[in-house]
């Protein structure tokens, strides 16, 4: 038989097999037999034969269940139940309080959820397991189930294989195809003097024509009514997309960009906008500060301004916060929680001169991550500070720029930040509903009059992720930073 137009290792590989038609060819014996180092030669010549009906092609698909990233660290530290339960059994007073000091928060909210699917209530505030030996049993069958791993998926015990499956990063399945070939009776047909493997053309160029070499040479074939594969073109990622598409919104309104630090003082962060010095927000749990810069200096007469606005309101009329201002505490350096600690040292550089800025870019906050929640995130920020700027001028801008985004329907509520008064929430209708998707104000005379500042100030800002999320339809904020290129291909263009 003369075999059709072969590529060179489809060739060898035939040949090859025409040495032992009844064998079942591994892998490794193609490798072997051929002397090939590539695995993909010889799956791809394996291919090739099996659609020219020479040889048969047998696939298995194993699927291995093997540790994840947080698998590892529960197996080297241990699971988050058992740190937890074991501390609950060896503790002298197991309260959630006390579990709450000792662990960080990002592990006891889901820890505890996780004792009370195994039957640990709490009581009174402390912690109660009406079958104390169920629960380490439960604890040590999951323990060795990871111990154990990696493990087939048909031998690994389905509920703890469902229970893993469920929860983010502690195992992966991975699937492994194994490939054998057999000889088809056309295979072992195809004559000897037809699998010499020659140098074959796929392209024609003009020192070919010139030799006349193309006399002698062996041109491969070309289906031409084959269907192409579309080419794949690059696009802008759809966070980076809606961000131009906020920026040209803002410059078509008539507002100029501020880009500037991460790293910050308390005092721009936090003191420069009237939130005391012993706020929530300004605990470790919630806030990001530095070892390096632990501290960075600030002007006296700076430091000693926000003091007296804080302590009893200096000039203001306002009572301030009372209590002792700390100017160490002014002075720790963080990462910025939110872009205002940028566009309030811009007015405090140019406290005469009306303006309309506007920044898009990354803050920090020390949360927990979760559908809603991101350590990092972007938050759009907008300011008017100019003569005769009022609370119907804030609105009207919020609604033309939600308007240009594509959502008419906005309505402002009453809302409550230490910075503004008035305060608002700002809401959108999607859907058939009412969000919330930031916060605005007028700049409280504790902040502006301390820089020097005459003129109102208008402030807003949202989170652009929350935004990101309405705009694509996701209810889970993580799918925007996850490397998804099918997900970030069938995205529309923004």
């Amino acid at each position: 038989m003369e075999a059709p137009n072969l590529l060179n290792p489809e060739r060898r590989m035939l040949k090859v097999m025409q040495q032992d038609a009844g064998k079942e060819w591994t892998l490794e014996a193609i490798l072997q037999a051929c002397e090939w180092k590539d695995q993909a030669i010889a799956v791809g010549a394996g291919h090739g034969l099996t659609n020219h009906g020479l040889v048969d092609t047998m696939e298995q698909v194993t699927r291995t269940v093997k540790a994840a990233p947080e698998g590892y660290k529960a197996i080297e530290n241990g699971l988050l139940e058992h740190r937890l339960w074991t501390w609950i059994q060896t503790a002298s007073d197991p309260t959630m309080a006390n579990l709450q000091t000792a662990f960080e928060r990002h592990e006891a909210g889901p820890g505890v959820g996780l004792l009370k699917r195994l039957g640990v209530e709490l009581v009174k505030g402390a912690f109660h397991a009406s079958n104390p030996d169920e629960v380490s049993e439960h604890i040590a069958q999951r323990t060795s189930f990871l111990n154990a791993l990696p493990l087939t998926a048909e031998s690994a015990d389905a509920a703890l294989f469902e229970h893993f499956k469920s929860r983010r990063g502690l195992i992966e399945v991975a699937e492994t195809t194994t490939r054998t070939w057999t000889i088809t009776s056309a295979g072992s047909s195809v004559e000897s003097e037809h699998l010499q493997e020659k140098q074959a053309i796929s392209e024609i160029t003009t020192e070919l024509l010139q030799s006349e070499a193309w006399k002698e040479a062996e041109f491969r074939s070309f289906d031409v009514t084959l269907e192409s594969a579309t080419p794949r073109t690059g696009r802008s990622h759809p966070m980076q997309a809606l961000i131009e598409r906020v920026r040209s919104i803002f410059l078509e309104m008539g507002f100029s960009e501020l880009v500037d630090d991460y790293v910050q003082t308390a005092g721009w962060n936090m003191d420069a906008l009237f939130i005391p010095q012993d706020h929530p927000a300004r605990e470790m749990q919630d806030t990001f500060y530095l070892d390096s810069p632990a501290s960075i200096p600030l002007p006296d007469d700076l430091v000693k301004a926000w003091g007296d606005i804080h302590e009893h309101g200096g000039a203001t009329g306002s009572v301030g916060w009372g209590g002792a201002f700390s100017k160490a505490t002014s002075e720790k350096g963080l990462l910025r929680t939110h872009t205002t600690v940028n566009t309030i040292q811009y007015l405090a550089a140019h406290p005469n001169e009306a303006c309309r800025v506007f920044s898009v870019d990354r803050v920090f906050r020390k949360e927990a991550i979760d559908r809603t929640h991101l350590p990092e995130f972007h938050q759009i920020e907008g300011i008017i500070m100019e003569e005769g700027a009022n609370l119907q001028m804030l609105v009207t801008t919020l609604k033309t720029f939600y308007a240009k985004m594509g959502y008419p329907e906005v309505r402002v509520r009453p809302a409550y930040f230490p910075y503004t008064e008035p305060s608002l929430e700002i809401e959108v209708k999607w859907r058939g509903q009412w969000l919330e998707l930031g916060g605005a104000g007028i700049f409280r005379p504790e902040v502006t009059e301390p820089l020097g500042i005459s003129t109102p100030v208008l402030a807003w800002g949202m989170g652009l992720e929350r935004l990101a999320m309405l705009v694509l339809g996701l209810d889970d904020i993580r799918q925007l930073y996850i490397s998804d290129l099918e997900w970030l291909r069938n995205q529309p263009i923004l």
